[in-house]
C-alpha cells in the first residue's frame, strides 16, 4: 500500500533474483518466473532483460516447451557480486568475501584483542577486510581500492541496480557486514555496553567503518548474523541459534524472520540469571547462564556445561515454544556431541514434565563451523539484494 514506483520496481527484482539463485545452475524459464512471482510475463521480461545487461544473469540453456519454440533458461551469475562479512570476536577476527550465492571466495582470519581501543581494532577490520578484497577480486598486485569506496558512507546497502559504473552497473562490492557480540543498536550500528568491554559503548562502529572503507557497512549482532544465514540456507519456522564461544548469545528466529526486537536488543540469552547470589557476571549481574557455562568450561566440566546451557535452553523453549535448538560456537564445536546430547537430556525431562514426551524440540549442531557468524555477516549485505533481510 502507497509504495512508490522505484519501491515496486526494487520489490519485484528481488523476487526475481531469489528465484533466480533457488534455481542454481539449471536455471529457470522466463515462464516460470511470472507463474512463481505473479507477475505479467512482460514485466518479467523487463527484469531479466535488464539483469542480464548489469551482469546478475545469463542463459543456462534452452528447455523443450510444450508447444512453440524452446524456453530459454536463465540462471544467477553469482560472481556478478560480492559481500565481506566480519566476525569481529573478542579475541579474534574472521574475514570471508562471499559471492551473491552466498559461497565464500575469500577469508582471512587473525588474533585480535577487542579491548585494544577502538583505532587499534577498526584499523585491523580495516586491513584484514582490504586484503580479502583485493587478493580475491583485485587482481594483479591486489586493487582492493577499486573495489572499495563504491557506495561512499552511511552505512545503508546499496540497491542491486541502478548504482555504481557507467550504465548503471552495480558495483562488484555491495559492502561490509560486521558481526559482534552484543549489546549494540542494529538500526544506527552504534555499539553499547559490550559485555566484558564497557569502553566500547556508544561508539558509532557503522559509521567509522563506513569513512575509512568508503563503502556501504551494516552492524549487528553475531548470534542474528549467524541466525539470518540459516534461514537464508533453509532452516524454516521458528527456532534459536544459541552461540556459545568466549560468550553466550542467542538469534532468534520467530515465524521466519531474525527477531531483533523494538530496540534492536533481543538474544541477550547469556544473561538471563538462573542461580540468584551466584558468581559474578561481567555483565554486572551474579549468576548468569554465561558465568556458569564458562566457569564450568574453564575447570573441565563439560556436561555440567551442557547442563547448565540446557536448563537456560528450556526457560526459552517454554517461553517462545519455538520448533528447533540450534548450537554453535567454538566451544560447542570443540565437544559437540557432549553439548547435544546434554541440551536434549534438559529438554527431555522438561517434555516429560509437561506431559509431552513424544513432542520434544528437536537440537542439531548448526552448520556453518567456524566461520557461520562470518557468513552471517555478509547475508547482511547479500540477502536484501533477494528480499530477505529478515530472513
Amino acid at each position: 500500500m502507497g509504495a512508490n514506483l522505484l519501491g515496486v520496481r526494487s520489490h519485484n527484482t528481488a523476487l526475481v533474483l531469489d528465484l533466480l539463485r533457488c534455481a542454481g545452475p539449471d536455471g529457470i524459464s522466463r515462464l516460470e518466473l511470472a507463474e512463481r512471482t505473479g507477475l505479467t510475463p512482460q514485466a518479467v521480461s523487463k527484469i531479466t532483460a535488464r539483469l542480464r545487461e548489469e551482469g546478475f544473469a545469463a542463459e543456462a540453456g534452452r528447455r523443450a516447451s510444450t508447444g512453440g519454440k524452446p524456453r530459454t533458461v536463465l540462471r544467477l551469475v553469482p560472481e556478478a557480486g560480492h559481500a565481506v562479512g566480519v566476525h569481529l570476536d573478542r579475541d579474534e577476527l574472521r574475514v570471508v568475501l562471499a559471492d551473491l550465492d552466498g559461497g565464500v571466495v575469500g577469508e582471512r582470519c587473525v588474533p585480535l584483542d577487542l579491548g585494544a581501543g577502538a583505532e587499534a581494532v577498526v584499523g585491523a577490520v580495516v586491513r584484514e577486510t582490504e586484503g580479502v578484497v583485493g587478493e580475491a577480486l583485485g587482481g594483479p598486485g591486489g586493487r582492493a581500492a577499486a573495489l572499495l569506496g563504491v557506495g561512499g558512507p552511511g552505512g545503508r546497502a546499496p540497491a542491486l541496480l541502478g548504482v555504481g559504473g557507467p550504465g548503471g552497473r552495480a558495483p562488484a562490492l555491495l559492502g561490509v557486514g560486521v558481526a559482534l557480540p552484543g549489546p549494540l543498536d542494529h538500526v544506527h550500528g552504534v555499539l553499547h555496553r559490550v559485555t566484558g568491554f564497557p569502553e566500547w559503548d556508544g561508539f558509532p562502529l557503522r559509521d567509522a567503518l563506513a569513512r575509512r572503507l568508503g563503502t556501504p557497512v551494516v552492524v549487528d549482532k553475531d548470534t542474528n548474523a549467524a541466525a539470518l544465514a540459516l534461514a537464508v540456507g533453509g532452516e524454516r519456522g521458528s527456532y534459536a541459534y544459541l552461540h556459545l564461544g568466549t560468550g553466550l548469545g542467542a538469534g532468534l528466529v520467530i515465524g521466519g524472520s531474525v527477531h531483533r526486537g523494538a530496540r534492536t536488543g533481543a538474544g541477550e540469552f547469556g544473561h538471563q540469571v538462573v542461580q540468584l547470589d551466584g558468581p559474578p557476571c561481567p555483565c554486572g549481574n551474579r549468576g548468569c547462564v554465561e558465568a556458569l557455562c564458562l566457569a564450568a568450561i574453564a575447570r573441565g566440566d563439560v556436561a555440567e556445561a551442557a547442563r547448565v546451557l540446557g536448563v537456560a535452553a528450556a526457560n526459552l523453549v517454554g517461553l517462545l515454544d519455538i520448533d528447533l535448538l540450534l548450537l554453535g560456537g567454538r566451544t560447542i564445536a570443540a565437544a559437540p556431541d557432549a553439548f547435544v546430547e546434554g541440551v536434549a537430556g534438559v529438554l527431555a525431562v522438561h517434555a516429560e514434565r509437561e506431559g509431552a514426551p513424544t513432542e520434544r524440540v528437536p537440537v542439531r549442531l548448526a552448520p556453518g563451523g567456524a566461520r557461520g557468524v562470518a557468513e552471517g555477516a555478509a547475508q547482511l549485505l547479500l540477502a536484501p539484494v533477494f528480499g530477505r533481510a529478515g530472513g
